[in-house]
């Protein structure tokens, strides 16, 4: 779940089976008691009708929480963390950053650097979109080192230059939970 709308999704299918909820987190849903088999499958079926996956495989979880803090801290902060997004994924998730960097790369194939990379390039496109930052705000809210290396990331994600997806207009991004 990556967004508010998400998550009134999910209410709504919990509340159809009957069940009670204690809270309903980007990714994660706490329930109050353990489901039945036919709640659990009949949540199941619904949810995979309206786009969304029950995972309960742990190391899979997991994942979805690495993902879901770095969606957090990439598009819903109103400006990236000034620490390192080693410390910050490590200090939201409570595990070693090690050990989260080669779960997820086992599993994704991606690196959670990439993974990263391919959320901000996206941020990118959305802010030159709304046309209310210049590259060089852009680059600040992003923490990019300088305009330049923003650049040659967008350049080397998406293939085209910044000023020819600025003048093109085209509006090509990707839905976040494509990336």
């Amino acid at each position: 779940m990556v967004s508010n709308r998400c998550r009134m999704a999910v209410k709504i299918e919990l509340d159809k089976v009957g069940l009670s909820y204690r809270s309903i987190d980007l990714g994660e849903v706490q329930t109050k008691e353990n489901p039945t088999q036919r709640q659990f499958e009949l949540l199941r079926c619904a949810l995979l009708e309206s786009g969304f996956e029950l995972i309960s495989d742990k190391k899979e979880m997991l994942i979805e929480k690495i993902k879901n803090t770095i969606i957090d801290m990439v598009h819903y902060n109103d400006e990236m963390p000034k620490i390192k997004n080693s410390n910050y994924i490590s200090e939201k998730i409570h595990y070693d950053y090690t050990y989260l960097a080669n779960v997820f790369s086992r599993q994704t194939g991606l690196t959670i650097e990439h993974y990263i990379i391919k959320h901000k390039i996206e941020r990118v496109k959305e802010l030159i979109l709304y046309k209310e930052l210049n590259l060089t705000e852009i680059s600040h809210l992003l923490n990019y080192s300088s305009v330049a290396h923003l650049c040659r990331q967008f350049k080397k994600v998406t293939g085209l230059t910044v000023s020819y997806f600025k003048n093109a207009q085209t509006g090509h991004r990707t839905a976040l939970e494509n990336i």
